[in-house]
């Protein structure tokens, strides 16, 4: 029996977001119980925007910022899968971050 590797639990977290919401590394570390490991969340979503099953878009730093947007093609790819969804962005941050913001520990 294979035991889950750590990318796999946070693909399956970032699966369950729902369209028009985002999260936050450290919102999914606190959920897997490594609560401090927010850079290990983030080093499983640097490839994640080329997994067509994770909406690796979804997912911001703490302050909603698109901090990962540099993982996907194009300069603006990730905002405009945001906005798409009815995420409104400014200058690379999520506006009315509170209000799109899914916090895992809460919803699942």
């Amino acid at each position: 029996m294979s035991e889950t590797s750590f990318f796999d639990k946070v693909y399956e977290v970032v699966r369950q977001i729902p369209q028009g919401r985002v999260t936050s590394y450290g919102a999914i570390a606190r959920y897997l119980g490594s609560a401090g490991s927010s850079r290990m969340v983030g080093w499983a979503m640097n490839n994640a925007s080329k997994m067509e099953d994770i909406p690796a878009h979804r997912v911001v730093n703490r302050k909603g910022l698109l901090t990962g947007k540099h993982h996907f093609p194009g300069t603006r790819l990730m905002e405009q899968l945001l906005e798409a969804e009815g995420v409104r962005v400014e200058e690379d941050q999520v506006l009315d971050f509170q209000k799109h913001f899914w916090d895992p520990s809460g919803e699942l």
